[in-house]
Protein backbone atom coordinates (compact mmCIF):
# COMPACT_ATOMS: atom_id res chain seq x y z
CA UNK A 1 0.00 0.00 0.00
CA UNK A 2 1.51 3.51 -0.81
CA UNK A 3 1.80 5.84 2.00
CA UNK A 4 -0.28 9.39 1.68
CA UNK A 5 3.64 11.14 2.53
CA UNK A 6 4.82 9.72 -0.33
CA UNK A 7 1.80 10.98 -2.61
CA UNK A 8 1.61 14.09 -0.87
CA UNK A 9 5.70 14.72 -1.48
CA UNK A 10 5.07 13.14 -5.18
CA UNK A 11 2.50 15.91 -5.74
CA UNK A 12 4.69 18.61 -4.14
CA UNK A 13 7.35 17.69 -6.45
CA UNK A 14 5.50 17.61 -9.39
CA UNK A 15 4.06 21.16 -8.97
CA UNK A 16 7.26 22.90 -7.39
CA UNK A 17 4.82 23.79 -4.55
CA UNK A 18 4.57 22.85 -0.98
CA UNK A 19 1.66 25.00 0.04
CA UNK A 20 -1.54 23.84 1.13
CA UNK A 21 -4.96 26.20 1.01
CA UNK A 22 -7.04 26.36 3.64
CA UNK A 23 -10.99 25.65 3.10
CA UNK A 24 -11.95 27.91 6.32
CA UNK A 25 -15.06 30.00 5.01
CA UNK A 26 -16.66 32.69 6.61
CA UNK A 27 -19.85 34.27 6.02
CA UNK A 28 -18.27 37.27 5.32
CA UNK A 29 -16.06 36.35 3.05
CA UNK A 30 -18.76 35.23 1.02
CA UNK A 31 -19.43 37.26 -2.05
CA UNK A 32 -22.81 39.15 -1.82
CA UNK A 33 -24.41 37.29 -4.74
CA UNK A 34 -23.89 33.56 -3.32
CA UNK A 35 -25.37 34.60 -0.25
CA UNK A 36 -28.10 36.78 -1.99
CA UNK A 37 -28.92 33.75 -4.10
CA UNK A 38 -28.62 31.26 -0.88
CA UNK A 39 -30.92 33.49 1.19
CA UNK A 40 -33.37 33.23 -1.50
CA UNK A 41 -33.71 29.42 -2.02
CA UNK A 42 -33.35 28.61 1.77
CA UNK A 43 -34.33 31.60 3.56
CA UNK A 44 -31.78 32.61 6.62
CA UNK A 45 -31.06 29.44 7.60
CA UNK A 46 -27.51 26.81 8.54
CA UNK A 47 -28.85 25.21 5.09
CA UNK A 48 -28.52 28.52 3.05
CA UNK A 49 -24.74 29.37 4.67
CA UNK A 50 -23.53 25.55 3.81
CA UNK A 51 -24.95 25.94 0.08
CA UNK A 52 -22.95 29.19 0.02
CA UNK A 53 -20.01 27.68 1.31
CA UNK A 54 -20.16 24.93 -0.60
CA UNK A 55 -20.75 26.78 -4.14
CA UNK A 56 -17.73 29.30 -2.78
CA UNK A 57 -15.70 26.01 -2.11
CA UNK A 58 -15.60 24.51 -5.42
CA UNK A 59 -15.01 27.98 -7.09
CA UNK A 60 -12.07 28.05 -5.07
CA UNK A 61 -10.95 24.46 -5.83
CA UNK A 62 -11.71 24.90 -9.56
CA UNK A 63 -9.15 27.79 -9.69
CA UNK A 64 -6.10 26.18 -7.72
CA UNK A 65 -6.27 22.42 -8.11
CA UNK A 66 -3.47 22.67 -10.86
CA UNK A 67 -1.63 24.85 -8.28
CA UNK A 68 -1.77 22.90 -5.43
CA UNK A 69 -0.73 19.67 -3.71
CA UNK A 70 -3.74 19.97 -0.86
CA UNK A 71 -6.38 21.51 0.81
CA UNK A 72 -7.00 22.07 4.83
CA UNK A 73 -10.82 22.27 5.05
CA UNK A 74 -11.00 23.13 9.00
CA UNK A 75 -13.98 21.62 10.37
CA UNK A 76 -14.76 23.92 12.67
CA UNK A 77 -15.91 26.55 10.16
CA UNK A 78 -18.51 24.13 9.32
CA UNK A 79 -19.88 22.36 12.25
CA UNK A 80 -20.77 26.09 13.80
CA UNK A 81 -24.10 25.53 11.13
CA UNK A 82 -24.65 21.75 12.61
CA UNK A 83 -25.71 18.66 10.60
CA UNK A 84 -25.97 21.40 7.13
CA UNK A 85 -22.74 22.74 8.07
CA UNK A 86 -21.33 18.86 8.18
CA UNK A 87 -22.97 17.77 4.98
CA UNK A 88 -20.91 20.66 3.77
CA UNK A 89 -17.35 19.38 5.03
CA UNK A 90 -18.24 16.14 3.49
CA UNK A 91 -19.10 17.74 0.30
CA UNK A 92 -16.43 19.69 0.23
CA UNK A 93 -14.09 16.76 1.05
CA UNK A 94 -15.38 14.91 -1.75
CA UNK A 95 -15.15 17.40 -4.35
CA UNK A 96 -11.73 17.97 -3.75
CA UNK A 97 -10.57 14.24 -3.82
CA UNK A 98 -12.32 14.06 -7.05
CA UNK A 99 -10.40 17.22 -8.47
CA UNK A 100 -7.38 14.66 -7.65
CA UNK A 101 -6.16 17.10 -4.25
CA UNK A 102 -5.18 15.96 -0.94
CA UNK A 103 -7.29 16.74 2.08
CA UNK A 104 -5.92 17.21 4.99
CA UNK A 105 -9.03 17.07 7.65
CA UNK A 106 -7.97 20.33 10.13
CA UNK A 107 -10.08 18.39 12.86
CA UNK A 108 -7.62 18.80 16.09
CA UNK A 109 -9.27 15.43 17.52
CA UNK A 110 -8.13 14.28 21.22
CA UNK A 111 -10.41 11.76 22.70
CA UNK A 112 -9.95 8.71 24.97
CA UNK A 113 -9.37 5.72 23.16
CA UNK A 114 -13.17 4.95 22.69
CA UNK A 115 -13.39 8.16 21.11
CA UNK A 116 -10.86 8.91 19.51
CA UNK A 117 -11.46 5.09 17.43
CA UNK A 118 -14.72 7.07 16.36
CA UNK A 119 -13.16 9.66 15.43
CA UNK A 120 -10.20 8.14 13.30
CA UNK A 121 -13.11 5.65 11.97
CA UNK A 122 -15.35 8.51 10.61
CA UNK A 123 -12.47 10.68 9.64
CA UNK A 124 -9.75 8.18 8.20
CA UNK A 125 -10.68 4.97 8.25
CA UNK A 126 -13.53 2.70 7.56
CA UNK A 127 -16.96 1.86 9.65
CA UNK A 128 -18.91 -1.70 8.96
CA UNK A 129 -22.69 -1.89 8.34
CA UNK A 130 -24.10 -5.67 8.05
CA UNK A 131 -21.09 -6.40 6.50
CA UNK A 132 -20.66 -3.26 4.18
CA UNK A 133 -17.71 -1.34 3.99
CA UNK A 134 -17.96 2.99 4.27
CA UNK A 135 -15.28 5.49 4.35
CA UNK A 136 -17.59 8.33 5.87
CA UNK A 137 -15.57 11.17 5.51
CA UNK A 138 -12.63 9.80 3.67
CA UNK A 139 -9.91 12.83 4.46
CA UNK A 140 -5.99 11.49 3.56
CA UNK A 141 -4.73 13.24 6.28
CA UNK A 142 -6.44 14.67 9.90
CA UNK A 143 -4.69 16.75 12.71
CA UNK A 144 -4.70 15.76 15.96
CA UNK A 145 -4.12 16.95 19.83
CA UNK A 146 -1.90 14.62 21.74
CA UNK A 147 -2.72 16.04 25.07
CA UNK A 148 -4.26 12.77 26.79
CA UNK A 149 -1.19 10.58 24.91
CA UNK A 150 -0.54 7.66 23.44
CA UNK A 151 -3.91 5.48 24.41
CA UNK A 152 -5.83 8.63 22.15
CA UNK A 153 -3.22 8.95 19.46
CA UNK A 154 -2.71 4.79 18.84
CA UNK A 155 -6.67 4.35 17.40
CA UNK A 156 -5.33 6.81 14.61
CA UNK A 157 -2.07 5.14 13.99
CA UNK A 158 -4.07 2.05 13.61
CA UNK A 159 -6.21 3.16 10.68
CA UNK A 160 -3.04 4.92 9.36
CA UNK A 161 -1.80 1.64 9.02
CA UNK A 162 -4.78 -0.01 7.53
CA UNK A 163 -5.69 2.32 5.18
CA UNK A 164 -2.92 4.51 4.46
CA UNK A 165 -3.85 7.70 5.80
CA UNK A 166 -1.77 10.09 7.37
CA UNK A 167 -1.66 12.58 10.96
CA UNK A 168 -0.40 16.29 11.55
CA UNK A 169 0.16 15.67 15.29
CA UNK A 170 0.24 19.42 17.08
CA UNK A 171 3.52 19.98 18.85
CA UNK A 172 4.28 23.63 18.51
CA UNK A 173 1.43 25.72 17.09
CA UNK A 174 1.56 29.25 15.38
CA UNK A 175 -0.96 31.25 18.18
CA UNK A 176 -0.07 33.58 20.55
CA UNK A 177 -0.31 31.82 23.91
CA UNK A 178 0.60 28.24 23.26
CA UNK A 179 3.63 28.53 24.84
CA UNK A 180 1.65 28.91 28.16
CA UNK A 181 1.84 24.99 28.07
CA UNK A 182 4.19 24.23 24.83
CA UNK A 183 6.93 26.24 26.45
CA UNK A 184 6.90 24.37 29.82
CA UNK A 185 9.91 22.32 31.29
CA UNK A 186 9.47 19.30 32.04
CA UNK A 187 12.48 16.88 32.73
CA UNK A 188 14.80 19.14 31.30
CA UNK A 189 13.36 20.19 28.27
CA UNK A 190 10.23 22.61 26.64
CA UNK A 191 6.92 20.41 26.34
CA UNK A 192 6.95 20.96 22.76
CA UNK A 193 10.37 19.26 22.27
CA UNK A 194 8.88 16.02 24.25
CA UNK A 195 6.29 15.73 22.19
CA UNK A 196 8.53 16.02 19.34
CA UNK A 197 10.08 13.17 20.35
CA UNK A 198 6.82 11.52 20.87
CA UNK A 199 5.89 12.36 17.68
CA UNK A 200 9.00 10.85 15.88
CA UNK A 201 8.70 7.50 17.74
CA UNK A 202 4.69 7.07 16.60
CA UNK A 203 5.60 7.47 13.04
CA UNK A 204 8.72 4.92 13.34
CA UNK A 205 6.47 2.01 11.13
CA UNK A 206 4.94 4.45 8.72
CA UNK A 207 8.20 6.20 6.76
CA UNK A 208 7.71 6.33 3.32
CA UNK A 209 10.21 5.83 0.08
CA UNK A 210 10.90 10.08 -0.04
CA UNK A 211 12.21 9.16 4.45
CA UNK A 212 9.23 11.06 5.73
CA UNK A 213 6.86 9.34 7.68
CA UNK A 214 2.94 9.60 7.87
CA UNK A 215 2.68 10.89 10.78
CA UNK A 216 3.48 14.40 10.46
CA UNK A 217 4.05 17.44 13.10
CA UNK A 218 2.16 20.70 13.25
CA UNK A 219 4.59 23.44 13.42
CA UNK A 220 3.91 27.09 13.57
CA UNK A 221 5.83 29.58 11.11
CA UNK A 222 5.34 32.25 13.83
CA UNK A 223 8.03 30.70 16.10
CA UNK A 224 11.09 30.18 13.56
CA UNK A 225 13.46 29.42 16.43
CA UNK A 226 11.33 26.60 17.84
CA UNK A 227 11.01 25.42 14.34
CA UNK A 228 14.08 24.89 13.36
CA UNK A 229 14.67 23.13 16.41
CA UNK A 230 12.65 21.39 16.01
CA UNK A 231 13.13 20.45 12.16
CA UNK A 232 17.03 19.11 13.46
CA UNK A 233 15.35 16.57 15.80
CA UNK A 234 12.56 15.66 14.13
CA UNK A 235 14.02 14.49 10.38
CA UNK A 236 11.67 12.25 9.68
CA UNK A 237 8.90 13.97 10.12
CA UNK A 238 6.69 16.54 8.07
CA UNK A 239 5.15 19.40 9.11
CA UNK A 240 2.26 20.93 8.48
CA UNK A 241 3.10 24.40 8.72
CA UNK A 242 0.15 27.32 9.81
CA UNK A 243 0.99 31.02 10.64
CA UNK A 244 1.85 32.21 7.19
CA UNK A 245 0.47 35.39 6.33
CA UNK A 246 -2.34 36.40 8.12
CA UNK A 247 -1.23 35.21 11.36
CA UNK A 248 2.34 37.17 10.99
CA UNK A 249 4.54 34.27 9.39
CA UNK A 250 6.86 35.17 6.95
CA UNK A 251 8.44 32.92 4.71
CA UNK A 252 12.26 33.77 5.23
CA UNK A 253 11.14 32.65 8.45
CA UNK A 254 9.15 29.36 7.63
CA UNK A 255 12.18 28.17 5.49
CA UNK A 256 13.69 26.68 8.79
CA UNK A 257 10.80 24.04 8.48
CA UNK A 258 12.44 22.74 5.37
CA UNK A 259 15.35 20.55 4.89
CA UNK A 260 18.10 21.12 3.42
CA UNK A 261 16.65 20.02 0.27
CA UNK A 262 14.50 22.05 0.16
CA UNK A 263 11.50 19.18 1.40
CA UNK A 264 10.08 18.06 4.10
CA UNK A 265 7.12 20.96 4.87
CA UNK A 266 3.99 21.96 3.61
CA UNK A 267 2.70 25.68 4.40
CA UNK A 268 -0.65 26.75 4.64
CA UNK A 269 -2.63 29.92 3.94
CA UNK A 270 -6.72 29.98 4.67
CA UNK A 271 -7.54 33.76 4.60
CA UNK A 272 -5.10 35.42 2.75
CA UNK A 273 -6.12 32.80 -0.11
CA UNK A 274 -9.77 32.12 0.14
CA UNK A 275 -10.55 36.07 1.18
CA UNK A 276 -7.86 37.56 -1.90
CA UNK A 277 -10.46 39.50 -3.48
CA UNK A 278 -11.00 41.82 0.03
CA UNK A 279 -7.12 42.58 0.60
CA UNK A 280 -5.93 45.57 -0.69
CA UNK A 281 -3.01 43.73 -2.62
CA UNK A 282 -5.60 41.84 -4.80
CA UNK A 283 -8.75 44.57 -4.82
CA UNK A 284 -8.03 46.77 -7.10
CA UNK A 285 -7.45 44.12 -10.11
CA UNK A 286 -10.42 41.45 -8.88
CA UNK A 287 -14.06 42.05 -8.37
CA UNK A 288 -15.93 40.38 -5.75
CA UNK A 289 -17.27 38.12 -8.18
CA UNK A 290 -13.79 37.34 -9.38
CA UNK A 291 -13.02 35.87 -6.10
CA UNK A 292 -11.48 32.52 -7.36
CA UNK A 293 -9.69 34.32 -9.82
CA UNK A 294 -8.03 36.24 -6.51
CA UNK A 295 -7.67 33.37 -4.69
CA UNK A 296 -5.77 31.54 -7.54
CA UNK A 297 -3.33 34.70 -7.89
CA UNK A 298 -2.76 34.68 -4.33
CA UNK A 299 -1.54 31.20 -4.26
CA UNK A 300 0.73 31.87 -7.18
CA UNK A 301 2.35 34.52 -5.24
CA UNK A 302 2.59 32.88 -2.02
CA UNK A 303 4.43 30.22 -4.01
CA UNK A 304 6.91 32.15 -5.36
CA UNK A 305 7.33 33.77 -2.11
CA UNK A 306 8.13 30.49 -0.21
CA UNK A 307 10.40 28.79 -2.74
CA UNK A 308 12.62 32.04 -3.08
CA UNK A 309 13.89 31.01 0.72
CA UNK A 310 14.17 27.36 0.00
CA UNK A 311 17.61 25.77 -1.31
CA UNK A 312 17.48 24.61 -5.05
Amino acid sequence: MELVIDKLIDRIRVLSNPTVVGLDPQLDFIPAKLKEEAFAAHGATPKAVAEAFLVFNKAIIDAVSDLVPAVKPQVAMYERYGVEGVRCFGDTVAYAKAKGLIVIGDCKRGDIASSAEGYSNGHIGEIILEGEKYRPFNEDFITINPYLGYDSVSPFLKDCEMFGAGLFVLVKTSNPHGGQIQDLIADGEPVYRRVGQLVSQWGEGLVGRHGYSSVGAVVGATYPRQAAELRRQMPHTFFLVPGYGAQGGKAEDLAVCFDRDGAGAIVNSSRGIIAAYRLDAYKTSFSEEQFALAARQAVIDMRDDIIRFLPN
